[in-house]
């Protein structure tokens, strides 16, 4: 194994290209298997009724947020652990993952916290419905799960960041299996409806857990080693790993804000079918980014290493690379999604009390595929931004993209211009698009700024 950590390092320190497709492709396996258990969670929920759709659509956000806090942080793990590795600063790249490791319990437990007071105020806003018994139930469960779920999510980044992602991969395999065998038997066969899912998830976060603790503490075969003798909280290390886990984590809330933001627009020109097929149809979307999110981490450790080591064109030819590749992967989704919409609709409305969704779950995927070819642009020209150290600026892009071209878009075209729910879809369209060439922009523009800075420097020595 320590032959591996060694090839995976000289991967991530050599050819951008190779490397980001050496480190890319087991997350993108992994993130599809995550991605179909998705699908199949919907899919068993979907024959208890629309209710429940809609009950776990709404939870859907505050997960996202969760889940989304759990990813950013782990962002900024494996940022600073590959700007170290890229020094060749080894005792630097254990110290960051020491304080990693007592960040997780500290912010686990303060969300759980948090997330089960939360709870209490779900019938504000859904009135006395069954929705809200389902949705208050299903997200108390969920929150009790957060300590593993962010176990394992920065777990995970610590090996991405030092160019170990099949391991990650072996993980995300085991959390999508146990969750796909759970979910019927949770679901249906012990009785627990939307609650079983809930279980299903958790019980695959903590199994998945257990090979993530074997190698990082028992067996301590990663290239990065954790090291709490003698420990004490190092400012400057907490500030490397927040300054950019911060903004990402709130880059994945804000992308929950959005989507809570656009459940009630959706409640304003339309009933609560309206979220069942924005959340539904969502899910289906995921499948489309998958590969573009996994690609996005990759970046995230290339472009880190190559900044740590001084070699700035290297890492735009990283993220220029990135781009090209995720465009043509985007396209052929973009068809695929388009023209097996109807079959795909088919799946989530079967059951007699969600067949009435199946043509607008059919209208929600045909519209909003049409973006796919136009995320490259924004969340690689973010993850560059992440690999060399500027999380706030990385925020700030997403923020554009998301909170403020897609929700205004999404506002004005459904209730403004009166288009309705599908002025929900088309602004999401259009309001990503846009916002994803602000992104790579703003990328484009710092990236030449360091390497104006980095020439006359070099001419000074």
């Amino acid at each position: 194994m320590k032959g591996q950590m060694k090839a995976g390092v000289e991967t991530l320190l050599g050819d951008p290209k190779p490397a980001i497709r050496s480190l890319a492709w087991p997350v993108m396996v992994g993130m599809l298997l995550q991605t179909i258990y998705n699908l199949t969670d919907a899919f068993w929920v979907a024959g208890i009724g629309a209710d429940a759709l809609a009950a776990v659509g709404f939870f859907f956000p505050f997960f996202f947020a969760v889940f989304g806090f759990a990813n950013g942080m782990g962002v900024g793990v494996g940022a600073a652990v590959s700007r170290h590795i890229g020094m060749r600063d080894h005792e630097g790249a254990n110290n960051v993952a020491t304080h990693t490791a007592v960040l997780v319990l500290l912010f686990s437990i303060i969300i759980t916290i948090a997330g089960l007071s939360v709870t209490g105020s779900f019938g504000k806003i859904l009135g006395d419905t069954p929705v809200t018994a389902m949705a208050a139930g299903y997200a108390q469960i969920i929150f009790l799960g957060t300590f593993f779920i962010l176990f394992l999510a920065i777990g995970s980044a610590l090996l991405r960041g030092e160019g170990d992602a099949k391991r990650t991969m072996y993980v995300m395999l085991v959390s999508s299996l146990v969750n796909i065998i759970l979910d019927p038997v949770f679901i249906y066969g012990l009785g627990l409806g939307v609650e079983g899912a809930a279980w299903a998830t958790v019980v695959a976060f903590i199994t998945a857990c257990i090979p993530m603790f074997w190698w990082i503490f028992v067996k301590r075969d990663t290239h990065v080693q954790l090291d709490f003798a003698g420990f004490s909280f190092s400012r400057p290390i907490t500030w490397e790993i927040l300054k950019v886990g911060i903004p990402a984590s709130f880059q994945h809330v804000s992308m929950a804000m959005t989507t809570f933001a656009l459940n009630l627009i959706i409640l304003i020109v339309a009933t609560t079918d309206g979220v069942a097929i924005f959340s539904t149809g969502w899910r289906v979307v995921s499948i489309g980014i998958t590969p573009l999110i996994a690609i996005s981490t990759a970046v995230v450790s290339v472009c880190g290493a190559a900044y740590g080591a001084g070699l700035i064109r290297k890492a735009e030819e990283g993220h220029l690379y990135a781009i090209r590749l995720g465009v043509i992967i985007s396209l052929f989704v973009t068809v695929s999604v388009y023209l097996c919409a109807p079959y795909i609709a088919q799946v989530f409305t079967y059951s007699e009390g969600a067949a009435h969704l199946y043509p607008g779950l059919v209208s929600f995927l045909q519209t909003v595929c049409l973006f796919f070819p136009a995320v490259s642009f924004g969340i690689f020209s973010a993850s560059l931004l992440q690999g060399f150290g500027r999380g706030f600026d990385s925020l700030v892009i997403t923020v554009i993209r998301t909170i403020v071209m897609t929700v205004i878009s999404c506002y004005l075209l459904a209730v403004t211009f009166g288009w309705g729910i599908m002025g929900i879809w088309w602004g999401l369209v259009i309001g990503n698009s846009v916002g994803a060439g602000i992104g790579y922009v703003w990328a484009r523009f710092y990236t030449k700024k360091l390497i104006r800075e980095t020439g006359l420097l070099e001419e000074s020595v």
